[in-house]
């Protein structure tokens, strides 16, 4: 992602109609993204717990908007402090911003570039959330939240992207949030499950996705919302860069959804919907960190090393015994791994910066640090999300009680449930009647 640099008072840029326009586009398509989360994590539940997953994605909306407003771009994008943290008292509540004011280097104002990184810092918490379906307490869920995107996101993504940052010093490269948003969700959600337990009857029980079209239904709208991701983190339309990575998140996307079938016919005998529709969201997360430094073609080589290794990764949970239940350790922290260690063999020289990978002649300089830019985040990311969701688990509790879980956690956390089968309805007016049962799937997850 670009950020912010100096620039002498002659070369000062002045505002683009055009940037700017472009820029609220992408900021929209963003927040489209996490309704999409929504739709493709609700899908793929029992339906006893879809609205609750609903809501675990939908509620950073209104959780990390307030925080990114009162605080939350001040401690990521204000003044550098020890390389670790921002400051910048003009940010506080977005009060000290004239309407017109650039952000530093480029013609879009301040506002624009804050409501487009608001738009990742709300999305990447709701990516959790997957991993912990079934059987979490919505009260614990909202104030992990709130306190985790505070004492992590925040502060990596100034590590990342903000001018002064340590890993942005460095030169690692992560155009669009492999590290910042996908090891650091990926991680997280190792760290809380670790913490939380398995749900009732896992590895037991089927646990298949109730809804495969709501599936697919999301994992359309986050690969369209993708664009504005990924294109929009150029800040710019005047150089190309941001075509080159729109043209590398449809590629990559593409291959990584065509290897990840592939790997199940030849594991599983089927080409699932879910296989797709995860294939897909793999080649979107490896390519976020990439692809404003590869070619079209380097993009079909990490889509589709994303796409296998993913689809491999999904059924380590069954081999190590830890219940990541949609996947997001399998997806997001696999593949933003891969699509961020990549850059070290697939970065042309001569897209975004002059750094070259491994395959082009740069040796392994800058494998080097992007292996640091992973593990540092991962590391940061998993301890400190395992403390959070142990004091957390030991203050007010993590967990719904066991009859709860089996019954259904819409129920009880909602008091609403997803379907009327009975035409009494769903709403609160329904509590007294019988829960509906369990709609069996025609597909699941690959397991290895």
């Amino acid at each position: 992602m670009a950020s912010a640099i100096t620039t002498l008072a002659a070369d000062a840029p002045t505002l683009s109609a055009a940037n700017t326009g472009f820029m609220l586009i992408c900021s929209a398509l963003v927040m489209l993204m996490t309704p999409g989360l929504a739709f493709f994590y609700g899908g793929m539940v029992r339906v006893k717990s879809s609205l609750n997953m609903l809501m675990m994605s939908f509620i950073s909306l209104g959780i990390v908007t307030i925080l990114w407003v009162l605080f939350g771009f001040s401690l990521a994008f204000g003044t550098d402090s020890g390389s670790l943290i921002g400051w910048n008292s003009d940010y506080v509540g977005l009060s000290g911003i004239g309407i017109t004011e650039l952000w530093d280097g480029y013609t879009i104002p301040v506002y624009v570039f804050a409501v487009f990184q608001l738009m990742f810092a709300v999305i990447t918490p709701a990516l959790i959330s997957g991993a912990l379906a079934d059987r979490v307490k919505f009260s614990a869920w909202v104030l992990f939240s709130a306190l985790w995107v505070t004492v992590v996101y925040f502060p990596v993504a100034h590590w990342v992207w903000g001018a002064g940052g340590w890993l942005f010093e460095l030169g690692v490269i992560d155009f669009a949030g492999g590290t910042a948003v996908h090891i650091n969700a990926g991680a997280a959600a190792l760290g809380v499950i670790l913490v939380i337990g398995k749900r009732v009857g896992f590895k037991r029980d089927p646990m298949r996705p109730h809804s495969l079209p709501l599936v697919m239904l999301g994992a359309g709208l986050l690969w369209f919302g993708w664009f504005g991701f990924n294109a929009g983190s150029w800040l710019g339309n005047d150089d190309g860069v941001g075509a080159v990575m729109f043209v590398n998140t449809q590629v990559a996307t593409a291959a990584a959804m065509l290897a990840w079938l592939g790997y199940e016919k030849l594991r599983h005998g089927s080409f699932t919907t879910l296989g797709a529709a995860s294939g897909a969201v793999a080649g979107l997360v490896a390519i976020t960190p990439s692809g404003g430094s590869c070619s079209p073609l380097g993009a079909i080589a990490i889509g589709a090393i994303a796409g296998v290794l993913c689809a491999m990764a999904v059924g380590l949970k069954y081999k190590f015994g830890y219940d990541d239940s949609l996947d997001v350790v399998g997806v997001h922290l696999v593949g933003g791994i891969a699509g961020s260690l990549l850059v070290g063999l697939f970065a042309t020289g001569g897209v975004q910066s002059d750094a070259a990978g491994l395959f082009y002649g740069g040796g392994l300089a800058q494998l080097g640090k992007q292996a640091v830019g992973v593990f540092s985040v991962l590391a940061y990311s998993l301890v400190v999300s395992a403390v959070l969701a142990f004091l957390l688990d030991k203050t007010i509790g993590m967990r719904v009680s066991e009859d709860v879980e089996v019954s259904g956690i819409d129920q009880s956390e909602h008091a609403e449930t997803a379907y009327d089968f009975s035409g009494a309805g769903g709403g609160i007016s329904s509590r007294g009647t019988a829960a509906p049962a369990p709609v069996a799937a025609a597909s699941k997850k690959v397991d290895a």
